[in-house]
Order: structure tokens, then C-alpha cells, then sequence
């Protein structure tokens, strides 16, 4: 049993960073389209059991130390489009389409291949529009809540330095000690445990293609892909028509709970399947299933989280949030911009989804990706 720690350890620090850098960006993006409190509860509750459960179930299925998670990108993409008409129904209804979606790109090979072949400087122009705006939080926050911003851009450019991937855990759990000692927000604070709460999806027009589109595009484009080429790194090759299929069920049967999207994971995926969870590959998907387990126990944390997140000032949030979002809009603006033969299109993509714009009732990031493609096609039929 010895042997096990270590895969052990790095499974269980996997779900602490995975949450730990997320949880107060899920619940803000939930809230964003209608939640309340206890919905928002419900939603992160859900997720981590259901995230858990399916990695415990994977791993021990296939043996490979597939990382199973929430999609960041999913998150800001719901804060960005906000409260659709028909309220929080609406947006959940979106949610489980966007599984459905993923399912059928599991089932059907040509789907998953379209998603490919977005030209990738304009699906990343898209993710980096919708990060845009989140990113400037900790910034912006500098002028409303000068002390407690710089503490936390301090914390975070400090952990940058020491130990990177911490650097978001610790600048969250700095925005958490000093909501902590802040008496309002501590009298707001309600300690109780977690609990389902159905809602009846609603699916509409707007719902449906301004924002189940997107976010199953996003969901593809920043995660499943990306999660996939990392598991091929460290030299594991699993089916991928499985894999889309078992998370994107689970995205629909979550839904109705306010769980979001739900993955493979990209961002911490290194943490389960390089040789720093096990020397030997055939035991690092033990590292995989404790992340299960680890998601799992984390679940139960959600509704004091969810009181903490409606205590607080939405300023320290929307900051801790934002930083959690540089990196992977660091890199999707490199990626987006760094071949200058595709750099007007992706400009496009960028700054349209960034402009917030919803003509038809239809989301800028929807809007984005057309005017994107758009471009795209033009610049590439006047060079053939």
C-alpha cells in the first residue's frame, strides 16, 4: 500500500488546486445568469459529486489517469453573457443541450472534427474575448478596494515565484482571510450542508444558440482537446469518442442541478498523469481516482462557500476570480494572435466577443466566432 501514497497525494491535490482556483469563479458565473444562493450551492454540489464520481469510475475503468473536471472558460463564458430572458431555466437549459452536444461529438466523428476545424487563432481570439473583461478585475479593483487588491496581486505574483501552480489557491485563500476578518461579511455567513435542488430546464431560441453553442465550442476548443494532447504527452492514448461521451452525459444529467459543463480536465491534468504522481504509468490513474475522491469530499464545502461568495464584497471576488483567468488568457491571446497571417481575423473574433454585443438577443461570443470565420474565409479565398 505504500506505493499508493504518492498517486494518492497528487490525486487529492489535483481536486484542491482544481477547486481551490475555480470554486468562487463557478459560483460567480452561476449567479451571473439567475441563480441564488442555495441554486448556487446546488450547482457546485452537484458538479463535484458528479465530477468525482465519473473520475473514480474512469480511472478505474480504463486504468489511464484520465482527469475528469469543470471547464474555467464555461464559467467566465456565463458571467460574460449574463441573465438570459427566461431567467436561470433558460441558462440551465443551454447547459444540458451543450452535454448533449458533446455526446453527440463522442458518437459522431465528423462533429468532433468540425470543432478542429475552427481555425485555431479564431477559437482562441473567442476564448480570450471572453476572458477579456474578468481578467481586468483585479485591476480595476485597485481604485474601489486598493489595500485588499494589491494584497492580492502581491500574493498571487509572489506564489508566481515560489511555487506557480499555487499562485491561484493562495491568492484565493488570501481573499478569503480577509473576508474572513471583515465582520459584515462574517455575520452574513450561514455554515449548513449542501443540497440538490432540481430545476425545470427551459430551452429557447436565444438560449440555445447564444449560448449552448458557445459552450460546447468552448468546452471542445479549451478543454476536451487540450485535455486529450496532455494525456498523449505522458504517453496514454485513450479512446476519445468514450470520454466526450461520458462527460457530456453527465453535463446533461447535471444541468438541472446548476452543475456547468463539465470536461476533461487540461490545467491540472500534468498533476495526474506525469511521473510526479507515480514513476511507474500503470498506477498513475490511481492518482485519478483520488481526485474523485477529493472532489467528492470537497462537495460538501459548497453551500458555506456559496454564503461566503453572496457575504462578500463582489469587488474581493470578481478580483480573486479574475486572477484565476490570466493564464489560460495569457495563453489563448498568444495563441490567438501570434501568426500574423490570421491576425485580422482573430481581431475580430477578440474584440467582438469582448464588446459584449447580443443583436437578436444572441451572445457576443456567438457573434465573435461568425464575424471570425467570417473574416477568415475572406482573407483566405483572396490569398488562394
Amino acid at each position: 500500500m505504500k506505493h499508493l501514497a504518492r498517486p494518492a497525494m497528487a490525486g487529492l491535490l489535483a481536486a484542491l488546486v482544481g477547486y481551490g482556483s475555480t470554486f468562487a469563479l463557478v459560483m460567480q458565473g452561476l449567479a451571473a445568469v439567475g441563480a441564488d444562493t442555495g441554486q448556487t450551492a446546488s450547482g457546485m454540489f452537484a458538479l463535484c459529486l458528479i465530477v468525482g464520481a465519473l473520475a473514480i469510475f474512469v480511472a478505474l475503468r480504463l486504468r489511464v489517469p484520465v482527469g475528469i473536471a469543470w471547464s474555467t472558460p464555461v464559467a467566465a463564458l456565463l458571467i460574460g453573457t449574463g441573465q438570459l430572458p427566461g431567467g436561470y431555466p433558460v441558462a440551465l437549459g443551454a447547459m444540458l443541450v451543450a452535454g448533449l452536444l458533446i455526446v453527440l461529438a463522442g458518437l459522431f466523428a465528423p462533429l468532433s472534427a468540425w470543432i478542429t476545424r475552427i481555425p485555431p487563432p479564431v477559437a482562441n481570439a473567442m476564448l480570450a474575448g471572453i476572458l477579456l473583461k474578468l481578467c481586468l478585475a483585479p485591476f480595476v479593483a485597485v481604485e474601489s478596494a486598493p489595500w485588499s487588491a494589491l494584497i492580492l496581486l502581491a500574493v498571487y505574483v509572489a506564489m508566481l515565484r515560489l511555487a506557480r501552480l499555487f499562485a491561484v489557491p493562495a491568492a484565493v485563500l488570501a481573499a478569503i482571510v480577509m473576508l474572513a476578518l471583515d465582520p459584515a461579511t462574517r455575520a452574513g455567513i450561514e455554515p449548513a450542508l449542501p443540497t440538490l435542488g432540481w430545476i425545470t430546464p427551459v430551452f429557447t431560441w436565444d438560449g440555445l444558440v447564444g449560448l449552448a453553442l458557445p459552450l460546447f465550442i468552448v468546452t471542445m476548443a479549451s478543454q476536451n482537446i487540450p485535455g486529450m494532447a496532455v494525456l498523449s504527452v505522458y504517453g496514454y492514448r485513450p479512446a476519445a469518442g468514450p470520454l466526450f461521451r461520458a462527460t457530456g452525459l453527465a453535463s446533461a444529467v447535471g444541468a438541472p442541478f446548476g452543475a456547468i459543463t463539465m470536461s476533461l480536465a487540461a490545467i491540472t491534468a500534468a498533476l495526474i498523469a506525469s511521473p510526479d504522481a507515480d514513476p511507474q504509468p500503470e498506477r498513475r490513474y490511481v492518482a485519478a481516482a483520488w481526485s474523485g475522491v477529493g472532489y467528492i469530499l470537497l462537495a460538501f464545502t459548497a453551500a458555506l462557500c456559496a454564503s461566503l461568495i453572496a457575504a462578500a464584497s463582489p469587488v474581493l471576488i470578481q478580483a480573486a476570480a479574475g486572477l484565476a483567468l490570466l493564464a489560460p488568457f495569457g495563453s489563448a491571446l498568444y495563441n490567438g494572435l501570434r501568426e500574423q497571417a490570421d491576425r485580422p481575423a482573430a481581431l475580430f473574433t477578440l474584440l467582438i466577443t469582448a464588446s459584449g454585443i447580443s443583436p437578436l438577443g444572441i451572445g457576443a461570443a456567438f457573434w465573435g466566432l461568425a464575424g471570425g470565420l467570417a473574416v477568415h474565409a475572406a482573407l483566405h479565398r483572396r490569398s488562394a
